[in-house]
């Protein structure tokens, strides 16, 4: 099980090479973005090859999220992987239909219950292929309250299902900013 920096060395250094090889149009799928001894690392810290090409498009294509953004949420995936599921994946992904709708309301916020839900599916490890935490609707959605996607994630993984701190969270932010 690597280290927390050595880690983090490694997740770069592969993030880095995924970026390259995007940029230069080698990688336009995730099995092209990574090879298998990349997979086999990322699945030691709880990273499917999906979520690093989502990362990887997202940044290449509309600027982010920073890598920096990247790194922390990958961090507290890695964190609740080890210490929460005890290093073993999930046995299944979600179906992309049993999240809420981007127009569901809670609190009168739309976007907000797919949010959530998507947040605990990226803790779990059990996001389908075709949805992101951290996708150009929830980046937006959050800048919005002021909120990064690192922090929102440690809120929901913190609230443990309870929508109040989430709500909080977003009421305590910087609307408009």
């Amino acid at each position: 099980m690597p280290d927390s920096v050595s880690w983090e060395v490694e997740f770069r250094a592969i993030y880095e090479r995924s970026v390259q090889a995007f940029e230069k149009g080698h990688a336009r799928t995730p099995a092209q973005c990574v090879d298998a001894t990349d997979r086999k690392f990322l699945a030691t810290i709880g990273c499917s090859a999906q979520e690093l090409f989502d990362f990887v498009e997202d940044g290449c294509l509309a600027g982010e999220p920073s890598f920096d953004d990247v790194l922390a949420v990958t961090r507290l995936r890695r964190d609740y992987f080890l210490n929460v599921q005890g290093g073993v994946p999930p046995a299944r992904t979600q179906s992309a239909s049993s999240f809420p709708s981007r127009s569901a309301v809670l609190d009168g916020i739309s976007w907000l219950p797919r949010l959530i839900a998507k947040a605990e599916a990226k803790l779990r490890g059990e996001l389908p292929p075709e949805l992101m935490f951290g996708c150009g609707g929830d980046r937006p959605f959050l800048r919005s309250y002021g909120v990064s996607l690192a922090e929102f994630l440690a809120t929901v993984r913190d609230a443990k299902g309870d929508t109040r701190p989430v709500l909080e969270l977003l009421r305590s932010g910087k609307r408009g900013r």
